[in-house]
C-alpha cells in the first residue's frame, strides 16, 4: 500500500501549534530542566545524560539542550514499536546508546507520549542499566485514556488532541518531520 503524500495530507490537515508555542513550550522545559539539573549531585560529578529518542525526539531534544544551557552528555537511542505503520507491536531495538548509563542521572528526549508503550520500554531498560535517576521530557502528551498504567513524563510541552498528528520531529508515514509547526491530520470521510 502506497502512503499517502505530505501535500495531501496539508490539505486535509490543520495546524494545532505553530512554531512560537513550540517555542515557548521548549523555553518553559528548558527552565525547568535548568532547575532540576543545576542542584548538585554529590553521588556523580559526571553531567547529565541526554538521550533522544529518533527520530522522532532529534528536533525537540536538540532546541531543548541549546535553551536549557545544561552541560548534557549526549547520546542516542533508537527502538520503535511503530517501523513506519501507525500501530505497533513489540519493541524493537535499532540502536542502544553507546555510553554507560551504571550511576548516571538520565534524561530521556522524545516527540510525544501516546499510549506510552514505547517510553515504558525505553525507561524500563534505563533502570535496568542501574541508571540512578530517570526522568522523561516529551515535546507533546495525546490525550486520550489509552495509556498504559506506568507512562508518564516529568516534563510536557504541549497537549494535543487523539487524531493523527505530525511535524516538529513527528512524521507522517515517515514524511514531514521537518515541518516547523505541529499538525492534526482530518482526512474527509
Amino acid at each position: 500500500m502506497n502512503a499517502p503524500k505530505l501535500a495531501d495530507a496539508l490539505r486535509e490537515s490543520r495546524i494545532l501549534h505553530d512554531r512560537a508555542a513550540i517555542d515557548a513550550a521548549i523555553a518553559r522545559i528548558a527552565g525547568e530542566l535548568r532547575a532540576v539539573y543545576t542542584i548538585s549531585d554529590a553521588t556523580d560529578s559526571r553531567p547529565p545524560l541526554l538521550l533522544t529518542v529518533m527520530n522522532g525526539g532529534m528536533l525537540f531534544a536538540s532546541n531543548l539542550a541549546l535553551q536549557a544551557g545544561v552541560d548534557f552528555e549526549f547520546d542516542y537511542l533508537h527502538a520503535t514499536r511503530y517501523r513506519g505503520r501507525t500501530t505497533g507491536e513489540q519493541l524493537v531495538w535499532l540502536h542502544r546508546p553507546q555510553v554507560s548509563l551504571k550511576g548516571r542521572r538520565v534524561l530521556v528526549v522524545d516527540d510525544i507520549l501516546d499510549e506510552g508503550n514505547t517510553l515504558v520500554g525505553i525507561t524500563q531498560w534505563c533502570r535496568d542499566q542501574a541508571a540512578a535517576e530517570v526522568r522523561v521530557a516529551v515535546l507533546c502528551r495525546k490525550r486520550h485514556g489509552r495509556s498504559v498504567p506506568c507512562a508518564r513524563a516529568d516534563h510536557i510541552g504541549l497537549e494535543v488532541p487523539d487524531a493523527y498528528v505530525y511535524g516538529y520531529g513527528m512524521d507522517f508515514h515517515e514524511q514531514g518531520r521537518s515541518l516547523p509547526a505541529i499538525h492534526a491530520w482530518e482526512p474527509k470521510r
